[in-house]
Formats: structure tokens, sequence, C-alpha cells
């Protein structure tokens, strides 16, 4: 008798020390390496887009060598990324494996989307309060305004 369930996997070599972001929505794995300036990267990076996901339909995966993000970068993971997973590897061994967080107030990384904002004409650090975590919605420290999740841009 055949199984006609025949597992097919794409084995992808493992890292020796860095990290993995799994659980990346398909559509904005892209995103993240531009927000990440992973282009700048001189160690190996391997990603994949559209993989096939019990939990998700499809995800991406980003797996970076010699790289453990500061905690500004993973709060730029958890902008666009609000459900990746954060895999820490040291020699080649899983050490501590954490779900990103949107925290309560973003600072430095965000641009106001209002264009008369004052952090917007002037050297001042923009500031944010997040009013919704699930719809994303971070409130403006100065001007008031509300940038949404499809208008957020990355300073």
């Amino acid at each position: 008798m055949e199984n006609n369930e025949t597992r097919k996997e794409l084995k992808v070599s493992a890292i020796e020390n860095g990290t993995v972001i799994d659980h990346i929505p398909g559509k904005v794995v892209f995103q993240v390496v531009k927000i990440l300036s992973l282009s700048e990267v001189t160690d190996q990076i391997l990603f994949g887009t559209n993989l096939d996901s019990r939990k998700m339909g499809k995800k991406g995966i980003i797996k970076v060598s010699n790289k453990f993000f500061r905690p500004d970068e993973i709060n730029k993971i958890a902008l666009v990324a609000p459900n990746a997973t954060l895999i820490i590897i040291k020699n080649f061994k899983v050490v501590e494996k954490k779900k990103v967080e949107v925290p309560d107030s973003i600072e430095k990384i965000v641009k106001c989307f209002n264009p008369n904002c004052i952090t917007n004409h002037e050297n001042i650090t923009t500031r944010f309060t997040v009013i919704d975590k699930i719809e994303l919605k971070l409130q403006c420290h100065y001007c008031e305004k509300i940038t949404a999740m499809d208008t957020i841009s990355f300073v």
C-alpha cells in the first residue's frame, strides 16, 4: 500500500549563531528586510516568503547569521509583523524563543503622518503612544494625529 501523503520539505541550512524571524506575513517579508537594513549585512541571510504554514496559511521567514537585534529593531519588526517570533540561535541550538510585542510607546523609528507636525520640520525626535495594538494606531505626542498601519513610514 502506497502512502499518498508524501511529506515535501525544503531543507535550509542551519545557522550557527544569529536570529531567525519566523511567522512573518508573506506580504511583508521584503518590508522587514528593508526596515532592518538587511541588504547592508555582510553575513549570511536566508529568507523565504509565501511558505506553507498550518497556523497562518502562508508565511515568511528570515534567518540572519551573527545578528542579534536591538530593542528598536525588534519594535520595527513588531510594527509590521506583530505576530512574528524571534528565535535566538547560539552554537546551532535554540537558546531563546519569543514573540515580538508591540510596545506601548514608540520613539525615533516612525515618522509622523501629519505633514504639518513639528517633527517633520525641526530636529525633534518623534514620539508616539500606541493607542491600538491590534489595528496598529499610533498617536503623535506633538500634534496628536493618528498614524495608522497603512500609513506608517520609518525614519
